[in-house]
């Protein structure tokens, strides 16, 4: 079983939104690797607490990290990107791991477009297709599903969707030119939520969803400290099947 951890960055809001990107983010690792990364991850949270005290139990928000930092303000700025870049570093040497990117330029979308949807159904669909094709880490030769653990989301529209896909799923044809009808196979049952409190697989997707955003509409702060490098630094970890032609396997909706 693949599991595919999910959090974002932007919002889905055309009109009067502050974001011109939606992210979606999926961290998936294999059960069988599962307990393997969650202890790589518990390390990494044992050489934040011996370098910068924070606590196991303290939740890592990337966004709020730099702007709204609350008792971890008494940590220097710089270096609380610092943190964020070795949070990267670090995932980049877990070679369990991929991660999928799902980008939606909302600049140019019709009113009334589904960002939502659009971003959530591409996120599915690249992770269907990379299981069906067997193009994870994992046990080879030995059939494998996925399911979805997503951060806080809208949990009837995703679990309706899911349902929708796995009833009638129409995809292009790779000439550009007409559908066909594929429904979903391998992702199996509703989204599973998580509260990112609780969980170092949410935390970390998180984080690569704020440097992703990062790297395609960076801060003033960021591009000074050339912050929007980071998501670069993950590249031994990135699902390039997802999206072959770009260079970082970002997919671009």
């Amino acid at each position: 079983m693949y599991l595919m951890y999910v959090d974002e960055s932007g919002d889905v809001g055309l009109v009067g939104s502050p974001t011109r990107y939606f992210v979606l983010v999926g961290l998936v690792v294999h059960e069988l690797h599962w307990h393997e990364a969650l202890a790589k991850l518990v390390e990494f949270r044992r050489v934040l607490k011996a370098r910068w005290a924070i606590r196991l139990r303290d939740e890592i928000h990337a966004s709020p990290l730099l702007s709204r930092p609350g008792d971890l303000a008494r940590i220097a700025k710089h270096e609380r990107l610092e943190i964020l870049r070795r949070y990267a570093d670090w995932l980049a040497t877990m070679p369990y791991l991929r991660i999928i990117s799902v980008v939606v330029d909302k600049q140019g979308k019709p009113n009334g477009a589904d960002i939502f949807e659009s971003a959530w159904r591409t996120l599915i669909q690249r992770f269907e297709n990379t299981i069906s094709h067997g193009n994870f880490p994992g046990p080879l030769g030995v059939p494998s599903m996925g399911m979805l653990f997503p951060d806080r989301s809208d949990e009837k529209k995703l679990n309706g969707l899911l349902k929708k896909m796995r009833k009638y799923n129409p995809v292009p044809h790779h000439g550009g030119t007409g559908f066909r009808d594929l429904p979903i196979q391998y992702v199996i049952e509703d989204a599973n939520f998580r509260n990112s409190e609780h969980s170092y697989f949410i935390q970390s997707a998180d984080v690569v969803a704020y440097v992703l955003y990062q790297h395609m509409s960076p801060s003033a702060y960021i591009l000074r400290k050339s912050g929007n490098n980071f998501y670069k630094r993950l590249e031994p970890v990135l699902c390039k099947f997802a999206s072959p032609r770009d260079p970082l396997g970002i997919v671009r909706v």
